[in-house]
């Protein structure tokens, strides 16, 4: 698995605020916090904000979906 904080530097602040929504949303959804939210809103708009959880929120629909039906991803 791909650890955030072993690779922090590669990132800018913006994208590191969206990785940090997404690996919350993804492993812990209660784990969206206030820090996380205002972090957000340091770097993004809040239909920005929206549009992220949104297409996070949705790939992650995809991943259970595919894992609960055993679909293979092909390239």
């Amino acid at each position: 698995m791909y650890h955030i904080d072993e690779h922090r530097d590669e990132f800018t602040p913006a994208e590191l605020a969206a990785l940090t929504l997404a690996e919350r949303m993804t492993t812990d959804a209660h784990g969206v916090d206030e820090e996380v939210w205002a972090e957000l809103r340091a770097h993004f708009d809040e239909g920005q904000i929206i549009e992220l959880a949104s297409v996070i929120g949705l790939f992650n629909y995809f991943n259970r979906f595919n894992d609960a039906l055993a679909v293979e991803v092909t390239s």
